[in-house]
């Protein structure tokens, strides 16, 4: 299973949120079709441009309850004062892949930015996409 977990600025639309997701798939050398969720902290659920990039991939909204989100992001590799002053993990995209994907689970894609969007991309190292 891989996971993109999603981080934005406020009011980031559609189209940012899709752009950070293919600077991250391309980290990766990975296509838009092996991601099995998106991911996003519970907080953001209101978030128009993440709802309708998940949509338009396809893929479920899992939205991260913050203790988990918390938890994951010990294993966080990137940092932004800004989303650890906001929700007390060094990166909301690392988090949410991280915690979303489950237990034993690993980056495979850091923290990428574009626009006011970023995304990280987490596996649960079940050998790929379902």
């Amino acid at each position: 299973m891989i996971v993109a977990g999603i981080g934005c600025r406020r009011g980031a639309d559609r189209a940012d949120v899709l752009a950070a997701i293919g600077e991250a798939l391309a980290a990766a050398s990975l296509t838009a079709d092996e991601i099995d969720l998106v991911a996003t902290a519970a907080e953001k659920g209101g978030e128009a441009g993440i709802a309708a990039a998940a949509a338009e991939l396809g893929r479920p909204l899992v939205l991260v309850p913050p203790d988990r989100l918390q938890a994951a992001g010990e294993c966080a590799v990137t940092r932004s004062e800004r989303v650890v002053a906001l929700f007390a993990v060094p990166s909301l995209a690392e988090a949410a892949a991280l915690a979303a994907a489950g237990a034993g689970s690993r980056l495979i894609a850091p923290r990428r930015v574009f626009g006011g969007a970023t995304c990280a991309l987490a596996t649960d190292g079940a050998g790929g996409s379902s």
